[in-house]
């Protein structure tokens, strides 16, 4: 996440606030999350109004006053000298992590040089990052030796507890600039202007469009595709579901579907292919001690992408209920960013729109994606005779990098092996 649009404000100027109160809403590309105050205080300023677009990740929203601070002295310029009170910000949540939704504070607890703990105000902290001053060599005349605003004003009268500056990077070298489309203007002049109209991108789509982007250019992908008979699972899924427990209105416990027992069955070869269950980093291959199984959920605008965890280690009635939970969840946009961020694998399945079968795009960083097509019935030759199957095309895209050709048709060998003989699932 580097930018959300602030949906709702929950509190307004004057209201009392304590530290983990929820304050606001801010709208992602992929889900609604709520904003906590970090601090307790009085909301002396609403710096971004309701309904803006495109806030940036930690950038000022709110202006949180201490005891004995008015809002006269309000001052929301960043690079001020002047003292201003203790700020709420955006959360700070990175795409490729699993961040929780809190706003963060205005800098991390310092730490002195014997390891201690150096206690300060948000206020003091955010004004000693403003003004390059190091915590670590201020002395506090707070409560119990809390560096408070006053200390910061003295060390900035006196010109002491200067922060020594960052040793300078090595310029690394330019990396060549990715190949671009035709501009815009290139586009629209190929159509008259009254045949069309512009709608403007929402962020879930700019997301999607630069993650896919990225993986295309970044992601030697590598493409292996097998038929793969259904008849024993179907029969199997049947039973399953005619057992199922029924609740007082006749619900039943689970409802199986062939996505779910599909789900189950690559989580399955990834565990018994563990070579095939990584991601690459440029330093290492990063090795999965579980198959996380990502699930495209084609949502309004885009796709979203809730992961069950650990799928090798739970039974298929675990797996529906979850999959149920999290697919619903995911339309509302209600899902939170652990629960969509990261994973080892993932399943996009078309079958149920009746494609016969196709790539996916690899998400990283996964470096395997499986691409389902539809069940129907073919002609098949078994023992020497024509016979009639209900067959499923499925194809693997993997990551050159980390899973080549004979490790990705080893995988989809071992899911072959699940889905027509499902009965090993289930021991």
């Amino acid at each position: 996440m580097e930018e959300g649009n602030l949906a709702k404000w929950l509190v307004k100027e004057g209201d009392q606030v304590s530290s983990g109160d929820v304050i606001a809403e801010i709208e992602t590309d992929k889900a609604t999350m709520e904003v906590e105050a970090v601090d307790e205080g009085t909301v002396g300023k609403i710096v971004v109004p309701e309904g803006t677009e495109g806030v940036k990740v930690n950038e000022l929203i709110a202006v949180l006053l201490e005891d004995g601070e008015d809002a006269g002295s309000i001052n929301t310029s960043a690079g001020s000298a002047a003292p201003a009170p203790a700020a709420a910000e955006v959360p700070a949540a990175a795409a490729s992590t699993a961040a929780p939704a809190t706003p963060a504070p205005a800098g991390p607890a310092p730490v002195a040089a014997d390891g201690a703990r150096i206690f300060a105000s948000p206020l003091a902290r955010r004004l000693a990052k403003l003004n390059s001053l190091d915590l670590k060599a201020l002395s506090g005349t707070g409560p119990h030796g809390r560096i408070v605003k006053r200390d910061i004003e003295t060390a900035i009268a006196a010109g002491t507890g200067k922060a020594a500056p960052a040793a300078e990077a090595p310029k690394a070298a330019a990396a060549p600039a990715p190949a671009t489309g035709p501009s815009a203007d290139q586009v629209l002049k190929l159509f008259d202007e009254d045949s069309y109209e512009l709608v403007p991108h929402d962020g879930m789509r700019k997301t999607i469009a630069k993650r896919l982007t990225e993986s295309k250019q970044t992601i030697p992908h590598f493409y292996v595709s097998v038929d793969v008979e259904l008849d024993a699972l179907l029969s199997l899924r049947a039973q399953l579901n005619g057992a199922a427990a029924t609740d007082k209105e006749g619900k039943p416990a689970y409802k199986l579907s062939v996505n779910d027992m599909t789900i189950k069955a690559l989580a399955l070869a990834l565990r018994d292919v563990p070579n095939a269950n990584v991601s690459w980093t440029d330093e290492n291959m990063v090795m999965h001690k579980h198959a996380d199984v990502g699930v495209a959920v084609s949502i309004p605008g885009g796709l979203i992408t809730p992961i069950i965890r650990a799928a090798e280690e739970k039974p298929l009635s675990v797996i529906s209920n979850q999959m149920k939970d999290l697919g619903k969840r995911a339309k509302e946009r209600k899902l939170k960013p652990e629960e969509y961020q990261g994973g080892t694998t993932a399943v996009s399945n078309m079958g149920m729109m009746g494609v016969k079968d196709f790539s996916a795009v690899v998400n990283p960083p996964h470096a395997t994606i499986l691409a389902v097509g539809a069940g129907e019935k073919r002609p098949v030759v078994k023992n020497d005779a024509l016979a009639v199957a209900t067959v499923m095309t499925v194809t693997l895209s993997t990551d050159h990098r980390c899973v080549d050709g004979a490790l990705g048709a080893e995988l989809l060998a071992a899911f072959k092996g699940y889905i027509e003989n499902p009965m090993s699932m289930l021991v």
